[in-house]
């Protein structure tokens, strides 16, 4: 079979198209045909080597959707044929994330599914809504379980509540249908008016370009008659976490997802204090709440937004597309 690998080193440049035996599954795993990919972040970052603790060699990517073509020995819950994406963290199935789930993550602490077959448990596979194609189904397992997270289980959004959401990206823009989903106005920051148009036919009801707004925490407080949203989507990181804290309403809720714009800042804590904000950060979810998600997928009907498909043998391609930051929502790889 053919794969990506990140061998001696990193750099997208570096990624090696090799040739791999295909693996055979042992007791409880099951061997799957991987149909399509889609990128994060995060595997730009591995690829470049810029991720704690990297093994190689390593197949990266930790997002896909394919068809399961052998159930290994005693392995039941999957039959041959059936359209199956793996779930971020290998390990976390239900409750909370522990020191040894949360070491489980596809195309890191395991191998990844840049690749013709991968190999999972069985308990860290699950169906995919069947409306969705193939390709829209593999943007499903990292962006939009972090989003389900941080707006349904986290933030507990309900209907009136107003989110604000940083960028165009895939988590952001899964926090932004999945905000109206739950009956929630969104605000969505941008450095490109283009992007925000689009932004708004998928329903936000604020719009900022952070460029020409520079200050666009005051710009929230303003759309929001003073108060402050309810709760922030915070992708950017250390660049505008104090931002994100002045615009949140008193008692409101930051999901602390990306590093975008760094990993390390002075914090202000009086203002955490006085305003009695509640900081989560959120590493994905677990394959319950993948599965919760997907329910609400089906019933709405609800199609992910993808940017542009490369073929597979163009990875290198996508990860630099991915690089120039000129995407809105996702990118994905076709086998």
């Amino acid at each position: 079979m053919k794969a990506f690998e990140i061998r001696d080193k990193f750099g997208i440049e570096a990624l090696a198209l090799v040739e791999r035996p295909a693996p055979e599954p042992g007791p409880k795993q099951v061997l799957v045909r991987m149909r399509a990919l889609s990128l994060n972040y995060r595997d730009l970052m591995i690829v470049k080597g810029l991720y704690p603790n990297l093994r190689t060699p390593l197949v990266p990517l930790s997002d896909g959707v394919g068809e399961v073509v052998e159930p290994g020995e005693g392995a039941t819950r999957f039959k041959r044929g059936q359209r199956v994406a793996g779930i971020f963290q290998q390990r976390w199935i239900s409750g909370n994330l522990t020191k040894d789930n949360a070491r489980s993550a596809l195309g890191g602490d395991l191998e990844g599914v840049l690749s013709e077959y991968a190999l999972f448990d069985e308990e860290g596979l699950v169906s995919v809504p069947e409306h969705l194609t193939d390709i829209e189904a593999a943007t499903l397992p990292c962006a939009a379980v972090t989003a389900w997270n941080a707006l349904v289980c986290a933030a507990q959004v309900k209907p009136g509540d107003s989110i604000l959401v940083q960028g165009t990206g895939g988590v952001s823009i899964f926090a932004l249908q999945f905000g109206r989903l739950l009956g929630a106005s969104v605000i969505v920051t941008s450095s490109s008016d283009e992007k925000l148009e689009r932004a708004r036919g998928l329903g936000a009801s604020g719009l900022i370009n952070y460029k020409k707004v520079p200050q666009w925490d005051e710009k929230v407080l303003e759309l929001t008659g003073g108060i402050g949203v309810d709760h922030v989507v915070e992708t950017g990181g250390a660049g505008t976490l104090n931002k994100s804290m002045r615009c949140a309403r008193i008692g409101g809720h930051i999901s602390l997802i990306g590093i975008l714009s760094g990993a390390s800042a002075e914090m202000l804590v009086p203002l955490a204090l006085v305003k009695q904000l509640r900081l989560q950060g959120i590493y994905v979810g677990s394959r319950e709440m993948f599965e919760a998600m997907n329910r609400a997928i089906s019933l709405h009907q609800l199609r992910p937004v993808v940017d542009r498909v490369f073929a597979f043998e163009e990875a290198r391609e996508a990860l630099r597309y991915m690089e120039s930051g000129a995407h809105f929502g996702k990118i994905a790889i076709r086998l």
